[in-house]
């Protein structure tokens, strides 16, 4: 697990006040995509990536939003820029991409909402390293 990822998971226990029992990590929102790199892929940044998240996320996940603006997106978790993107790609495999072993809808929360075929996409594309 990342270690964006698990600093992520241990705020969200502080915060909750919930216990984090158990001897296994679980994901913070849904399940892994288990998403795969197909040798054919061509999904890059600049043809899906930035467009995806221009779209759909940055709305409140941009670099440049503080305080309100960002409507409880947490603190640097910024999509504006690919190495943004990349520092917390398992957070956003679990909240908002899609692969075999799950179809992960929980952000966006309201406005433009991808479709699974984006959100597939966006599974690949992760499962790719984010090429640029």
């Amino acid at each position: 697990m990342g270690m964006a990822l698990k600093a992520l998971a241990a705020f969200a226990c502080l915060a909750t006040a919930a216990g984090c029992g158990g001897d296994e990590e679980q994901p913070l929102f849904g399940p892994p995509t288990e998403s795969v790199c197909p040798s054919d892929s061509t999904l890059t940044y600049e043809n899906f990536g930035k467009e995806f998240m221009e779209t759909y996320c940055t709305r409140c996940h941009h670099s440049e939003l503080i305080g309100e603006a960002r409507q409880g997106a947490p603190s640097f978790h910024d999509f504006d820029t690919l190495f943004g993107i990349k520092a917390v790609n398992e957070h956003i495999d679990f909240t908002t991409a899609a692969g075999p072993g799950a179809v992960n809808d929980t952000m966006p929360p309201d406005g433009a909402i991808p479709s699974d075929d984006e959100r597939y996409q966006l599974g690949e594309w992760i499962a790719c390293d984010m090429p640029e």
